[in-house]
């Protein structure tokens, strides 16, 4: 499922889970393999977050 555009604070949300979801369930954010859970919600932010400016 591509990753929703806009400014709206659902699609921002539903990016977020959709992201950390992904992680949990391969490990993987797009192509890079973080090291924990933490450094994958920072970049899962840093993605939401270009997401929202478009």
């Amino acid at each position: 499922m591509p990753l929703k555009k806009g400014k709206s604070k659902g699609a921002f949300d539903s990016n977020m889970s959709h992201l950390i979801a992904k992680y949990r369930k391969t490990g993987k954010i797009g192509s890079s393999r973080p090291k924990n859970a933490e450094k994958a919600r920072q970049q899962a932010l840093a993605i939401a977050f270009s997401q929202k400016e478009r």
